[in-house]
């Protein structure tokens, strides 16, 4: 199948014949989270026995997937990544997803650049509106990368995605050559766990740094929402949100007048991300709301972007750390459980912006089999993948305290990072730092 440069009027089908297009040995690409479509997996999984080699690019799976749940031994479809949610890692687990490495802001380039053109995409979007578009919802990233490059571009409409406003926010019906109907279910919600009291004891820490007029990013997670909860009860004002994820911390510190982005250098007064999940009191907050404004992912995420707006202030998990500062946040060892993100673009764009300052947070301890484990290690666990360098890791953040790691040597780190180690854990690490020469003995600060 070779894409059309002029498209002819998009035509209605029903979800069966969308399904029939695919063939064997193509590639497909079915977006990320709310974007994923429902009906026409659905169709798809059906087709399986006739069917071989059919490859599938994805992103953050909110539900589980048709293709993959009729298809448990891999004979028919293979599922590939872009960053797992708790299902993706529970299918690469059982040896049906894998994981693509990225920067997610270079995501757009890699598919102008280096991926062969998509056969089909399939997303499902609002029904088309008024000026002719079918609008992504709260799910921008690299649409319309895609777009100008896929074979075949199919739209499963829903009226129960959020209508968004933004940037590169819809497909054009003239780009588009089939239409299904979708179910109209309820767009899927990720829980938002309560904070612990380790969650906000770091978060304590970290809205205290946190000033007027700052612009903020937010990762995913207990501690970063912990975060936005703390800001709402400090007199931190007229923030600034310039993030990947939206989360609903942020949207409550918007409704609490908290946000106003009256100081940003880009994008003065809006709140700017390239994907939203959450809550559908979040959702409805974002419907045909301009003050939030959805941008494609390397509007987002590129470090010369971020670092466009003064004050940034990043905020991220890690779930391992060395006792040189290198940050491993997607992986258990060889067990892939969720993505680089933009986690190392955005610690080098808040660095790089005006006074700006990049956090990383984690508890000092979790428990495996049973037993007490620190997240502070001398060497990251066999086959752990370094999500940040340790040259760009700046502040680090647990329970027992905060360190920045800018311009200190080696032993300084190993001993600054031993002091935010568990208790428990501390004089293990001290004697294997010493075993290994990364603090000389007799060596003090």
């Amino acid at each position: 199948m070779q894409r059309r440069i002029t498209r002819s009027p998009a035509q209605i089908i029903t979800a069966s014949e969308a399904a029939g297009f695919v063939q064997s040995g193509m590639w497909l690409d079915y977006g990320g989270s709310l974007s994923q479509p429902d009906v026409f997996d659905e169709a798809l999984a059906e087709r399986r026995d006739s069917l071989q080699n059919v490859k599938i690019r994805s992103t953050m799976s909110l539900k589980p997937r048709a293709v993959l749940e009729k298809d448990p031994e891999g004979r028919h479809f293979c599922w590939l990544s872009w960053h797992f949610s708790a299902y993706d890692r529970k299918k690469h687990d059982e040896g049906r997803c894998s994981y693509i490495p990225l920067h997610l802001g270079e995501v757009p380039d890699y598919y102008r650049r280096f991926i062969e053109p998509v056969d089909i995409l399939i997303l499902k979007t609002c029904p088309l509106d008024e000026n002719g578009y079918f609008n992504f919802g709260p799910t921008n990233v690299w649409y319309r990368a895609i777009i100008e490059r896929a074979r075949m571009v199919i739209v499963e409409v829903s009226e129960s995605m959020p209508w968004v406003c933004g940037e590169g926010t819809g497909v054009h019906v003239s780009e588009v050559d089939y239409i299904i109907q979708g179910d109209n279910s309820p767009a899927p919600e990720l829980p938002n766990p309560p904070p612990t009291d380790i969650d906000r004891a770091v978060a304590r820490q970290i809205a205290q740094e946190v000033n007027d007029g700052d612009c903020l990013q937010i990762g995913i997670g207990g501690m970063p929402n912990a975060v936005c909860s703390l800001l709402l009860e400090s007199g931190a004002k007229d923030l600034g949100v310039h993030t990947e994820m939206l989360i609903d911390g942020l949207v409550e510190l918007y409704k609490a007048g908290r946000v106003t982005g009256s100081r940003k250098k880009l994008n003065p007064g809006k709140i700017v991300y390239t994907f939203a999940i959450g809550s559908q009191d979040m959702y409805t907050a974002l419907h045909r709301n301009p003050d939030f404004h959805a941008c494609p992912v390397d509007y987002t995420n590129l470090p010369h972007r971020i670092m466009q707006n003064d004050h940034v202030v990043s905020i991220n998990n890690t779930t391992q750390i060395d006792l040189q500062g290198q940050l491993a946040s997607e992986s258990d060892g060889h067990r892939h459980i969720s993505g680089s993100g933009g986690q190392a673009q955005f610690v080098r764009g808040a660095y790089a912006s005006k006074g700006g300052r990049s956090f990383i947070c984690l508890a000092s301890t979790y428990h495996k089999r049973g037993e007490p484990r620190s997240r502070i290690v001398l060497n990251l666990s066999p086959g752990n993948i370094v999500t940040t360098p340790r040259s760009d890791t700046m502040y680090v953040v647990t329970e027992y305290g905060m360190v920045n790691l800018k311009g200190k040597s080696v032993p300084e780190r190993a001993q600054a990072l031993i002091r935010l180690a568990h208790p428990n854990f501390r004089e293990e690490l001290e004697r294997q730092a010493w075993e290994h020469r990364l603090i000389p003995r007799g060596f003090v600060f």
